[in-house]
This record gives structure tokens, C-alpha cells and sequence, in this order.
């Protein structure tokens, strides 16, 4: 039999603190079934989207002193003062890119012997990644992306997401909308696309080629789909070749040119990187063709393939503006304004159905392999453990020298 093992669900303590779980009440009582060696506890939290008492009620134990527990469960990063030396942790640790804001967290996850695996980490052999909420950003962006058409046309008006109680509602909300012609890109390959694809066909939105797109009007809204064939080109390649792009980024263009002059609303979803062009620049947006008045930036980086998203906003206040004829940041819905969705942590407008989806995946995938031990799924994943960086991560020396 293998030995008792404790899992603990940790509050967030980042702030504003998130509102997922990485289990659900449902899905503890689930993983107990399967290893009855594993124990559960819950760390008390008041922001948590399911409460202490959901998780009491399905007999799973809630608790303010955590130190029992071997394995710990978050979701975004920990503060450095709360992490408890010589344990094991799950979470967001976003410090795989070097991320300055979290280079002490990670000195002192070294210094504390503690077994960090980044759930962002968790990749199958084809190096897509297992776990992400990724899915639920595109659903909740593309919602938002009709959010702020509205308030900018003011044709309709629809209820934030994060004032819904799940998917069904939005949904429900956006279908009962009626949208004007218009023509939707959505960009993108991964979870996020993927969502925001997801949202608009349950939206039965008519989606259509990028010929089609590019070269009819249409007397209703319809959608296209670009991923990085369409929307990237080389100056001499004239066939696409996937390999070569994911290895010779710099060497690539922006072709998003053509869309900039037909799309109303850009829903962004790319995985961007640096060495990637930009969809488009500041200066073309000053362009009489430049037709895209709302983006939905469901990416997020700031000055990244959207240019004018020069800030993250909050679940409260999501919006931002950029006068085409100043080019310059604004106030958004002013006359001269492109305005730019662009809130941060996207799936906690919808945090249960969120964690759900989540949870599922580390049921099914990441704790079996993390109970049995020996992973390579693990290990692969595997940022620091006794007071080292893990074999896949020594390329972080430098940031926590």
C-alpha cells in the first residue's frame, strides 16, 4: 500500500487574490475514492469561488494550519513569506520567462528546499501543454469582445461575465443580442483560440474563410480564423513551412494587413513572443483603412503582437483606449478611440466553470503521475527541488544567481 499522503488546496494569497481552485469539492471526494491513502485538506479562504462549507459539506476537512501537508495546491504565485520550507507545490509560478516581479519568490523556494512544479510546465511529448485556463480566456474574451462593442456603439448592452453565474448565462446573454453586420477576426492556435471559437459557434455565428472574409460583404456578422500561416509570411518562402517558423521567428512578417481593412472586432489570441512581428504597428492604426474599432485582447501582452494594449486592465475595469489621430493612450469610448479589452486573468470572471474544466485534467492526468512518483511528466515540470533547479530549467541560473 502506498503510504498517506497529504494534499492541500492553499489560499491565495496574491493580490487581488483569484478566485480558482485546482480542485473542486466534487473532485476531492473523487481523487479520496481512487487512493484512499490520500488525505485532503482545505486552507480556509473567504475569496475561494467554492466556499469553506461546500467543501465541509462533502466531508472534506477546511482548516487555517496547512503544515501537515506534503503536497501543496495553488493556483497563481505565493508571496515568499507564506512558502513552508521542504514541501512540494503546484501553481502558476510565472518565472519561466525570468519574470523580474518573481526572481525573489524563486531564491527563496531555492534556499527553502521546496519542490516547485509549474502547472504551465506540464507538456505531453508533442509539447502541448496538459493543464490551462486557457480555454475559458478565449470563451470569457470573445464574450467581452461583444461587451465592448456594445458599449462603444451602443446597440446592445450586455451583463459582465463576472457578474454571471457560469457559461450557460453568458451565453444565454449573447444570444439574446442582436448583432449588426460585422466581420470578427479571431487569431490564435491554442486553448484560447480554441475558446473563443467555441463561444462564437455556440453563438451560431457564421464562419467563413479568409478569402471569403477578405473579398465578400455580407448582410450579417460572420467570423474567420487565422492562425500563423495567415497571419505571418516570409520575405522569400513562398510555402509554408511550420518547422521552419517555430525555429525562425525573426525572420517572419506581419500579413495581418489585409484584415486590419475589413475587421470591426479582433479577437486576439496568440501565443506571442518577442522575436515574433507585431499584427500590425501604432502608425497604421492612423491609416483611413484601418477599420478595427474594438480588440479583444485575450492575449495580453502588453506592447505585444497588439501594440496599442499598453497596460493590463482589471475584471472591473477592463477597458482601455488609443486615439488613432494623437496616437496616444485615452480615456476608452471617446471619438477618436480603438478600445481594447484587455483584462488580465480572464477566467476568473467564471471561476467555477473554470476550475472544473481544471480539475478534470489534473484527475485524470497530472496527480496520478505526481502519487505514483517517478514522472517524467513530473519531472519535466519540475522548476527546483532540493535546493536545485530542476534538469529542464538551469537556463534560470543566472536569474536566481
Amino acid at each position: 500500500m502506498q503510504p498517506t499522503k497529504t494534499i492541500a488546496l492553499i489560499r491565495e494569497r496574491k493580490n487581488p487574490p483569484d478566485n480558482r481552485v485546482a480542485l473542486t469539492p466534487i473532485q476531492c471526494i473523487a481523487l479520496k475514492n481512487r487512493y484512499p491513502t490520500i488525505e485532503i485538506i482545505v486552507e480556509k479562504s473567504n475569496t475561494r469561488c467554492f466556499s469553506d462549507e461546500a467543501y465541509e459539506e462533502v466531508g472534506i476537512e477546511t482548516c487555517s494550519d496547512i503544515l501537515s501537508a506534503d503536497i501543496l495546491l495553488g493556483i497563481k504565485e505565493i508571496p515568499k513569506e507564506y512558502l513552508i520550507p521542504q514541501k512540494t507545490y503546484l501553481f502558476f509560478s510565472h518565472t519561466i520567462k525570468k519574470q523580474p516581479y518573481n526572481q525573489l519568490m524563486l531564491k527563496d523556494i531555492i534556499a527553502k528546499n521546496i519542490e516547485l512544479i509549474d502547472y504551465e510546465a506540464l507538456k505531453w511529448e508533442t509539447g502541448q501543454r496538459v493543464l490551462g485556463f486557457g480555454r475559458y480566456a478565449g470563451i470569457v474574451g470573445a464574450y467581452n469582445g461583444f461587451l465592448t462593442f456594445g458599449k462603444k456603439t451602443g446597440a446592445f448592452d450586455l451583463k459582465p461575465a463576472w457578474q454571471s453565474i457560469d457559461f450557460a448565462e453568458i451565453l444565454s446573454n449573447a444570444l439574446a443580442i442582436k448583432l449588426p453586420p460585422l466581420k470578427i477576426a479571431i487569431t490564435g492556435g491554442g486553448r484560447v483560440a480554441q475558446g473563443a471559437l467555441d463561444f462564437m459557434r455556440s453563438m451560431r455565428i457564421k464562419e467563413v474563410t479568409p478569402q471569403q472574409y477578405l473579398n465578400i460583404q455580407y448582410n450579417q456578422p460572420v467570423f474567420v480564423h487565422l492562425n500563423s500561416p495567415d497571419l505571418y509570411c516570409h520575405p522569400e518562402k513562398t510555402q509554408w513551412d511550420t518547422k521552419y517558423f517555430y525555429t525562425h521567428h525573426h525572420e517572419y512578417q506581419s500579413s495581418f494587413e489585409p484584415y486590419t481593412r475589413v475587421t470591426d472586432i479582433l479577437m486576439n489570441g496568440i501565443f506571442w513572443t518577442e522575436d515574433l512581428p507585431k499584427l500590425f504597428s501604432k502608425d497604421e492604426t492612423a491609416k483611413d483603412s484601418f477599420k478595427i474599432c474594438v480588440i479583444a485582447d485575450i492575449s495580453c501582452d502588453e506592447n505585444g503582437s497588439v501594440p496599442i494594449t499598453y497596460k493590463s486592465t482589471s475584471i472591473q475595469d477592463p477597458f482601455i483606449g488609443w486615439d488613432i489621430l494623437k496616437q496616444e493612450p485615452c480615456n476608452p469610448f471617446t471619438a477618436n478611440s480603438i478600445d481594447v479589452m484587455a483584462v488580465g486573468n480572464l477566467p476568473n470572471e467564471l471561476p467555477k466553470d473554470a476550475s472544473e474544466e481544471f480539475g478534470e485534467m489534473m484527475l485524470q492526468h497530472v496527480l496520478p503521475a505526481l502519487i505514483s512518483e517517478g514522472s517524467t511528466l513530473i519531472e519535466n515540470a519540475t522548476i527546483a527541488k532540493n535546493g536545485k533547479l530542476g534538469v529542464n530549467f538551469q537556463y534560470l541560473s543566472d536569474y536566481i544567481a
